[in-house]
């Protein structure tokens, strides 16, 4: 008599054992992913010459946020985040599902009836993927705008830090709302007040173009593999690779992606910070209102003026800690990948059962 089989995860089932071990490793690098965001909101040409290369390193930026606003300062946007991250996994994974969905049917209504269904290339496999990514941008982005808010500190706005770095549309306009509430309703209804209910989708152009990171990333991770495994069947040293193998690449496919990306990930953040007017705009006076100057959601007009005021390198102001970020927290989520699978198949029992 054969042994039962052991439950096996859905398809969703996968999808909240990412979602959770996403939340697990964004939670853990939280901290760092604060400071990422505050350097990449500065805008470094603003304030006194001289002043401001230091204080834009991670260890000068994750000093200044403990020494003004404590511990809790490192975890300003915490829920958002974390709901951003759990949403975006699923709302990804719901349409991908829905998308693929619907180019297999099409397909099949093609062939004969009882056909296969056929395989799907990669480069379509990554054309769907991007599709369902920039789907999901538009549901959750929000929650996105939010927790960057969050993160760069609506309290913050009125302490000494921004004296030398007037960027902040609270120091730039004194009509600002500066007040201290940076919850998460709070911050979404300062939002609205000052760039209506379309402030809440800022940065959705560049967070649609970012869409094609995971394809860079894919593609330089099947590139680079399959010259791996071709080596160590030359070498004799087997056809598959280590785990450590595995991460390292990983890491390194994640890490040319961003750099590749990188100056639309600072475009976005400084756009959804609210801190992505040039330094003559953020100067007080009444040229400086909301009113004449709106907000603009285009990257494009964003990078060119950091390129004519900070140089090439302003581009890629605080890649350093993005990469950091994103290579701790793939190393974290790649050794729960397990751990969470197991909690999630766990979770769906309990729910098949109740």
């Amino acid at each position: 008599m054969s042994a039962p089989k052991a439950p096996q995860l859905t398809p969703f089932g996968y999808a909240l054992a990412g979602a959770l071990g996403g939340v697990f490793s964004n939670a853990v690098v939280y901290p760092l992913d604060t400071v990422k965001t505050r350097i990449q909101a500065e805008n470094s040409s603003s304030g006194e010459k001289g002043k401001g290369k230091q204080k834009l390193t991670m260890t000068g930026v994750l000093l200044r946020v403990l020494r003004e606003e404590g511990v809790s300062g490192l975890y300003n946007g915490f829920g958002a985040s974390m709901l951003n991250t759990f949403s975006m996994q699923y709302a990804y994974f719901f349409f991908y599902s829905w998308v693929r969905g619907s180019y297999i049917k099409r397909l099949l209504s093609k062939l004969p009836p009882g056909s296969k269904v056929p395989t799907i290339g990669t480069a379509m496999e990554l054309l769907l993927g991007a599709i369902a990514g920039a789907l999901a941008q538009i549901f959750t982005i929000p929650v996105s705008v939010i927790a960057t808010r969050q993160q760069v500190g609506a309290g913050s706005k009125k302490k000494a830090i921004t004296a030398a770095k007037p960027s902040y549309s609270a120091v730039a306009n004194p009509d600002v709302d500066t007040s201290d509430d940076n919850s998460f309703l709070g911050v979404g209804r300062q939002i609205i007040r000052e760039d209506g209910v379309a402030g809440l989708w800022l940065g959705l152009k560049a967070s649609l173009v970012l869409t094609v990171n995971p394809s860079i990333t894919y593609g330089v991770f099947e590139r680079v593999k399959n010259m791996m495994l071709l080596a160590k069947e030359a070498a004799g040293t087997g056809a598959k690779l280590t785990p450590f193998q595995s991460f390292f690449l990983g890491a390194l496919s994640k890490s040319l992606a961003t750099v590749v990306t990188y100056p639309y990930i600072m475009a976005k953040v400084r756009i959804q910070a609210g801190t992505a007017s040039s330094k003559e705009e953020s100067l007080p006076g009444p040229s400086s209102s909301s009113e004449e100057k709106p907000k603009s959601d285009d990257a494009i007009p964003l990078l060119a003026r950091v390129l004519k005021e900070e140089g090439f390198t302003g581009w890629y102001q605080g890649m350093s800690a993005q990469i950091t970020k994103a290579v701790l927290s793939q190393a974290l989520l790649f050794m729960s990948k397990d751990q969470f699978e197991h909690y999630a198949l766990v979770i769906m029992t309990a729910a098949g059962a109740a």
